[in-house]
Protein backbone atom coordinates (compact mmCIF):
# COMPACT_ATOMS: atom_id res chain seq x y z
CA UNK A 1 0.00 0.00 0.00
CA UNK A 2 2.98 2.67 0.62
CA UNK A 3 4.50 1.44 -2.06
CA UNK A 4 1.26 2.39 -4.17
CA UNK A 5 1.10 6.15 -2.84
CA UNK A 6 4.73 6.49 -3.65
CA UNK A 7 3.88 5.57 -7.26
CA UNK A 8 0.90 7.94 -7.03
CA UNK A 9 2.37 10.87 -5.66
CA UNK A 10 5.55 10.35 -8.12
CA UNK A 11 3.04 10.34 -11.43
CA UNK A 12 1.11 13.03 -9.89
CA UNK A 13 4.47 15.46 -9.40
CA UNK A 14 5.49 14.33 -12.91
CA UNK A 15 2.37 15.66 -14.32
CA UNK A 16 2.16 18.30 -12.18
CA UNK A 17 5.87 19.00 -13.67
CA UNK A 18 4.57 18.49 -17.48
CA UNK A 19 1.60 21.04 -17.27
CA UNK A 20 3.54 23.94 -15.49
CA UNK A 21 6.53 23.59 -18.22
CA UNK A 22 4.28 23.80 -21.10
CA UNK A 23 1.16 25.46 -19.78
CA UNK A 24 0.58 28.76 -20.90
CA UNK A 25 -0.68 30.95 -18.46
CA UNK A 26 -2.22 33.51 -20.82
CA UNK A 27 -4.04 30.51 -22.52
CA UNK A 28 -5.60 28.96 -19.13
CA UNK A 29 -7.18 32.65 -18.64
CA UNK A 30 -8.81 33.19 -21.81
CA UNK A 31 -9.83 29.47 -21.78
CA UNK A 32 -11.49 29.46 -18.22
CA UNK A 33 -13.23 33.12 -19.19
CA UNK A 34 -14.59 31.13 -21.97
CA UNK A 35 -16.28 28.51 -19.90
CA UNK A 36 -17.31 31.48 -17.54
CA UNK A 37 -18.87 33.17 -20.22
CA UNK A 38 -20.50 29.95 -21.30
CA UNK A 39 -21.94 28.99 -17.63
CA UNK A 40 -23.42 32.28 -18.28
CA UNK A 41 -25.28 32.22 -21.80
CA UNK A 42 -26.76 28.58 -20.53
CA UNK A 43 -27.88 30.69 -17.54
CA UNK A 44 -29.53 33.11 -19.48
CA UNK A 45 -30.99 30.44 -21.46
CA UNK A 46 -31.98 28.80 -18.59
CA UNK A 47 -33.93 31.41 -17.49
CA UNK A 48 -35.54 32.15 -20.77
CA UNK A 49 -36.81 29.11 -20.34
CA UNK A 50 -38.73 29.83 -17.03
CA UNK A 51 -39.94 32.95 -18.68
CA UNK A 52 -41.68 30.92 -21.72
CA UNK A 53 -43.22 28.11 -19.44
CA UNK A 54 -44.50 31.10 -16.84
CA UNK A 55 -46.01 32.72 -20.07
CA UNK A 56 -47.55 29.26 -21.00
CA UNK A 57 -49.03 28.50 -17.60
CA UNK A 58 -50.39 32.06 -17.95
CA UNK A 59 -52.11 31.10 -21.51
CA UNK A 60 -53.60 28.18 -19.74
CA UNK A 61 -55.13 29.95 -16.34
CA UNK A 62 -56.75 32.49 -18.99
CA UNK A 63 -58.05 29.65 -20.95
CA UNK A 64 -59.43 28.04 -17.47
CA UNK A 65 -60.89 31.22 -16.45
CA UNK A 66 -63.00 31.40 -19.45
CA UNK A 67 -63.69 27.50 -19.01
CA UNK A 68 -64.70 28.67 -15.85
CA UNK A 69 -67.21 31.58 -16.87
CA UNK A 70 -68.50 29.29 -19.57
CA UNK A 71 -69.23 26.47 -17.22
CA UNK A 72 -71.03 29.17 -14.82
CA UNK A 73 -73.27 29.75 -17.44
CA UNK A 74 -74.02 26.72 -18.36
CA UNK A 75 -75.02 25.41 -15.19
CA UNK A 76 -77.50 28.73 -15.25
CA UNK A 77 -78.99 27.97 -18.30
CA UNK A 78 -79.58 24.48 -17.07
CA UNK A 79 -81.32 25.34 -14.71
CA UNK A 80 -83.79 27.55 -16.21
CA UNK A 81 -84.31 24.55 -18.48
CA UNK A 82 -84.94 22.41 -15.43
CA UNK A 83 -81.95 20.06 -16.19
CA UNK A 84 -80.61 20.00 -12.87
CA UNK A 85 -78.77 17.16 -13.47
CA UNK A 86 -76.64 19.08 -16.70
CA UNK A 87 -76.31 21.62 -14.22
CA UNK A 88 -74.41 19.58 -11.52
CA UNK A 89 -72.58 18.17 -14.36
CA UNK A 90 -71.33 21.99 -15.45
CA UNK A 91 -70.81 22.90 -12.00
CA UNK A 92 -68.35 19.97 -11.29
CA UNK A 93 -66.46 20.81 -14.56
CA UNK A 94 -66.30 24.20 -13.44
CA UNK A 95 -65.02 23.13 -10.15
CA UNK A 96 -62.49 20.61 -11.18
CA UNK A 97 -61.18 23.81 -13.69
CA UNK A 98 -60.99 25.93 -10.47
CA UNK A 99 -58.80 23.37 -8.70
CA UNK A 100 -56.40 23.46 -12.06
CA UNK A 101 -56.31 27.15 -11.60
CA UNK A 102 -55.09 27.03 -8.19
CA UNK A 103 -52.77 24.69 -9.21
CA UNK A 104 -51.39 26.64 -11.89
CA UNK A 105 -51.52 29.66 -9.62
CA UNK A 106 -49.25 27.98 -7.44
CA UNK A 107 -46.73 27.09 -10.40
CA UNK A 108 -46.77 30.90 -11.87
CA UNK A 109 -45.65 31.97 -7.99
CA UNK A 110 -43.29 29.35 -7.89
CA UNK A 111 -41.52 30.03 -11.35
CA UNK A 112 -41.95 33.52 -10.75
CA UNK A 113 -39.64 33.36 -7.45
CA UNK A 114 -36.85 30.83 -9.68
CA UNK A 115 -37.06 33.51 -12.66
CA UNK A 116 -36.23 36.46 -9.22
CA UNK A 117 -34.06 34.08 -8.33
CA UNK A 118 -31.77 33.36 -11.44
CA UNK A 119 -32.18 36.68 -12.88
CA UNK A 120 -30.23 37.73 -9.41
CA UNK A 121 -27.84 34.99 -9.70
CA UNK A 122 -27.19 36.02 -12.90
CA UNK A 123 -26.97 39.60 -12.16
CA UNK A 124 -24.44 38.82 -9.38
CA UNK A 125 -22.56 35.94 -11.78
CA UNK A 126 -22.41 38.85 -14.90
CA UNK A 127 -20.37 40.95 -12.34
CA UNK A 128 -17.94 38.40 -11.31
CA UNK A 129 -17.42 37.50 -14.78
CA UNK A 130 -16.66 41.20 -15.59
CA UNK A 131 -14.65 41.68 -12.69
CA UNK A 132 -12.35 38.44 -13.78
CA UNK A 133 -12.42 39.84 -17.19
CA UNK A 134 -10.85 42.90 -16.08
CA UNK A 135 -8.20 40.88 -13.70
CA UNK A 136 -7.82 38.38 -16.33
CA UNK A 137 -5.86 41.08 -19.02
CA UNK A 138 -3.88 42.31 -15.98
CA UNK A 139 -2.41 39.25 -15.43
CA UNK A 140 -1.88 38.77 -19.31
CA UNK A 141 -0.18 42.06 -19.64
CA UNK A 142 1.97 41.32 -16.34
CA UNK A 143 3.09 37.92 -17.31
CA UNK A 144 3.69 39.45 -21.07
CA UNK A 145 6.25 42.02 -19.51
CA UNK A 146 7.43 39.63 -17.14
CA UNK A 147 8.03 37.01 -20.33
CA UNK A 148 10.09 39.58 -22.22
CA UNK A 149 11.94 40.67 -19.21
CA UNK A 150 13.20 36.98 -18.74
CA UNK A 151 13.69 36.53 -22.21
CA UNK A 152 15.73 39.56 -22.75
CA UNK A 153 18.05 38.46 -19.24
CA UNK A 154 18.41 35.13 -20.73
CA UNK A 155 19.50 35.99 -24.26
CA UNK A 156 21.60 38.52 -22.62
CA UNK A 157 23.25 36.28 -20.09
CA UNK A 158 23.43 33.34 -22.40
CA UNK A 159 24.98 34.46 -25.75
CA UNK A 160 28.09 36.21 -24.53
CA UNK A 161 30.49 34.92 -27.26
CA UNK A 162 28.06 35.99 -29.60
CA UNK A 163 27.76 39.43 -28.28
CA UNK A 164 31.40 39.91 -28.54
CA UNK A 165 31.16 39.04 -32.28
CA UNK A 166 28.67 41.67 -32.82
CA UNK A 167 30.66 44.07 -30.36
CA UNK A 168 33.83 43.82 -32.84
CA UNK A 169 31.85 44.23 -35.98
CA UNK A 170 30.42 47.08 -34.67
CA UNK A 171 33.76 48.39 -33.74
CA UNK A 172 35.08 48.10 -37.15
CA UNK A 173 32.17 49.12 -39.08
CA UNK A 174 33.06 52.48 -37.15
CA UNK A 175 36.50 52.57 -38.51
CA UNK A 176 35.76 51.76 -41.93
CA UNK A 177 32.88 55.09 -41.46
CA UNK A 178 36.04 57.18 -40.17
CA UNK A 179 38.23 55.97 -42.91
CA UNK A 180 35.59 56.94 -45.64
CA UNK A 181 34.96 60.18 -44.08
CA UNK A 182 38.57 60.88 -44.39
CA UNK A 183 38.79 59.97 -47.59
CA UNK A 184 35.85 62.08 -48.57
CA UNK A 185 37.83 65.14 -47.14
CA UNK A 186 40.84 64.71 -48.76
CA UNK A 187 38.95 64.68 -52.32
CA UNK A 188 37.15 67.55 -51.54
CA UNK A 189 40.31 69.45 -50.86
CA UNK A 190 42.17 67.76 -53.70
CA UNK A 191 38.94 69.45 -56.17
CA UNK A 192 39.58 72.96 -54.40
CA UNK A 193 43.04 73.01 -55.05
CA UNK A 194 42.86 72.00 -58.79
CA UNK A 195 44.69 69.01 -58.74
CA UNK A 196 41.22 66.97 -59.20
CA UNK A 197 39.05 67.75 -61.57
CA UNK A 198 35.27 67.66 -60.89
CA UNK A 199 33.70 65.91 -63.62
CA UNK A 200 30.26 66.94 -62.47
CA UNK A 201 30.69 70.65 -64.18
CA UNK A 202 31.61 71.34 -67.32
CA UNK A 203 33.84 74.64 -66.25
CA UNK A 204 37.47 74.41 -65.78
CA UNK A 205 39.76 76.05 -63.30
CA UNK A 206 40.15 79.33 -64.68
CA UNK A 207 36.45 79.94 -65.53
CA UNK A 208 35.79 78.84 -61.63
CA UNK A 209 38.48 80.92 -60.51
CA UNK A 210 36.81 83.69 -62.58
CA UNK A 211 33.73 83.03 -61.23
CA UNK A 212 34.74 83.21 -57.83
CA UNK A 213 35.91 86.53 -58.15
CA UNK A 214 33.09 87.53 -59.53
CA UNK A 215 30.98 86.71 -56.95
CA UNK A 216 33.43 88.31 -53.72
CA UNK A 217 33.33 91.51 -55.91
CA UNK A 218 29.48 91.20 -56.16
CA UNK A 219 29.00 90.76 -52.56
CA UNK A 220 31.58 93.59 -51.76
CA UNK A 221 29.44 95.58 -53.77
CA UNK A 222 26.13 94.85 -52.04
CA UNK A 223 28.00 95.36 -48.77
CA UNK A 224 28.63 98.86 -50.08
CA UNK A 225 25.77 99.82 -50.85
CA UNK A 226 23.94 98.50 -47.87
CA UNK A 227 26.12 100.65 -45.29
CA UNK A 228 25.40 103.64 -47.71
CA UNK A 229 21.71 103.22 -47.15
CA UNK A 230 22.25 102.60 -43.77
CA UNK A 231 24.79 105.37 -43.37
CA UNK A 232 21.34 108.16 -45.17
CA UNK A 233 19.00 105.97 -43.08
CA UNK A 234 20.45 107.31 -39.71
CA UNK A 235 21.43 111.01 -41.39
CA UNK A 236 17.63 111.68 -42.38
CA UNK A 237 17.02 110.13 -38.39
CA UNK A 238 19.23 112.24 -36.88
CA UNK A 239 17.81 115.52 -39.31
CA UNK A 240 14.32 114.39 -38.45
CA UNK A 241 15.39 114.20 -34.63
CA UNK A 242 16.65 117.99 -34.74
CA UNK A 243 13.98 119.17 -36.35
CA UNK A 244 11.71 118.00 -33.76
CA UNK A 245 13.65 119.47 -31.10
CA UNK A 246 14.02 122.81 -32.74
CA UNK A 247 10.09 122.55 -33.22
CA UNK A 248 9.69 121.64 -29.78
CA UNK A 249 12.38 124.82 -28.30
CA UNK A 250 9.90 127.03 -30.46
CA UNK A 251 6.95 126.05 -28.79
CA UNK A 252 8.18 126.68 -25.29
CA UNK A 253 8.95 130.18 -26.60
CA UNK A 254 6.03 131.00 -27.79
CA UNK A 255 4.09 129.70 -24.58
CA UNK A 256 6.83 131.85 -22.18
CA UNK A 257 6.17 134.94 -24.15
CA UNK A 258 2.28 134.53 -23.93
Amino acid sequence: MGLTRRISMLVKQKVNSLLNKFEDPKEALDYSYQKQTELMIKLRRDIANVVAAKKRLEMQKAKLKDNIYKLEQQARSALEMNREDLARLALERKNMNIQQLLDIERQIADMEKEQVRLEELERRLSAKVEQFKLQKEIIKARYTAAEAEVRIKESVTGISEEMADVGMTIQRAEEKTEQMKAKAMALDELMESGVLTDYTTNKDIIEKELQDVMIKDAVEKELERLKKEIGKEKVSERGKRREEEEEGREEEVKAESK
